[in-house]
Parts: C-alpha cells; sequence; structure tokens
C-alpha cells in the first residue's frame, strides 16, 4: 500500500479551498482557541477524506467480488462500508460544532486523502483483502495521531469520539485479517 503525503493546503483552478478560520456565518461559538479549532479541523479533515476514500474504495470491492466466498465477502465488504460512511458525518459535524469547516467536495477530498484508489480492471479476493487491512492498518494510525491532536488542544469530546472510530476501524480490520489467513480460501 502507498499512501500519500498530507498537505493541508488546499487548492483547485479556480478558488482556494479554506477549512479554517471559518466565515464569519459558520463561525461556531465555542470556549477552545482559534488555535486549538485549526489544530483539531486540520486533524480530522483528512480522516474525512479517507473515509470517503475507502468508502469508495470499499464499495468498488464490493461491486467487483469474485469467486467461491462471494456471498460472504460482498456482504461483509458492504457492512464495512456503512459503518465508513457512517463515521464521515460524524465526523465532519464535530468539527462544525468546534468552529471549522469540512469536506466541500470530491476535489478537496481528493487533495486530503492519503488512502491510495486502486483503479484496476480486475483485483482478486485475496489482494482485495489485504489492501483493506492495510489501509485500515493506515487510518488506525491515522486516528490515533488526530486523538493526540485534540486532547492536546483540550478537545476530549473528539478525541473520545476518534476512539469510538478507531474501535471500528479496528473490528474491521481484524474481520479482513482473519480472511486473510486463510489465503487458499480467498480465489
Amino acid at each position: 500500500m502507498t499512501t500519500k503525503q498530507r498537505t493541508h493546503t488546499t487548492t483547485t483552478t479556480s478558488t482556494q479551498v479554506k477549512t479554517f478560520p471559518a466565515p464569519a456565518q459558520l463561525a461556531t461559538v465555542t470556549d477552545l482557541t482559534p488555535q486549538e479549532v485549526q489544530a483539531v479541523t486540520n486533524a480530522v479533515n483528512p480522516l474525512i477524506a479517507d473515509a470517503f476514500a475507502l468508502y469508495v474504495k470499499t464499495k468498488n470491492f464490493h461491486w467487483h467480488m469474485s469467486g467461491s466466498h462471494f456471498r460472504d465477502y460482498h456482504l461483509l465488504l458492504d457492512e464495512q462500508a456503512d459503518a465508513l460512511l457512517d463515521s464521515v458525518d460524524v465526523m465532519a459535524e464535530r468539527i462544525r460544532r468546534v468552529g471549522g469547516t469540512t469536506i466541500r467536495s470530491v476535489t478537496h477530498i481528493s487533495e486530503l486523502q492519503t488512502i491510495e484508489d486502486d483503479n484496476r480492471e480486475y483485483v482478486s479476493p485475496g489482494d482485495m483483502m489485504r489492501q483493506l487491512v492495510d489501509d485500515d492498518n493506515h487510518i488506525a494510525k491515522s486516528l490515533r495521531d488526530a486523538i493526540e491532536v485534540c486532547e492536546k488542544n483540550r478537545d476530549t469530546p473528539t478525541s473520545n469520539l476518534l476512539q469510538d472510530i478507531l474501535d471500528k476501524v479496528e473490528r474491521n480490520k481484524w474481520f479482513m485479517f482473519e480472511v486473510c489467513q486463510g489465503m487458499n480460501n480467498t480465489q
């Protein structure tokens, strides 16, 4: 698995996408300092982009699954995609509650995401599962890093929310890992 370097400068061909500071109309009142809000926003928005990217990748694998374990893997991937999509709204609304702004477009997602897409014509079921284990490992590390940022910036509720998401990611990773243990069964 290859991951992209994270950058927090987000630009498009015509405008710059800013996530902080929020325009006055969107600047939710908070007791956090502007620097704390910015740190939390900068830590969580890439997680949201990665959740979107991994959602699409997981659905790609769900739609293009083949082989003798089709039904089981198809259902597993659908369940995991649903969990990813659920996490997006939770994280984005949390950023808004502390006074930041969040993802605005597919372009914004592509600029922040660190999860690589897989556009190959055919991916074997075993390769799909291995990629998802690697991606979940990457997401778990990113979540732990963001939790640390939130804790250093007095945002315990966001830290707690991210810990809940981390627990779900680790559950997904465990299921995928166990599938990979029977490599001869993933054909």
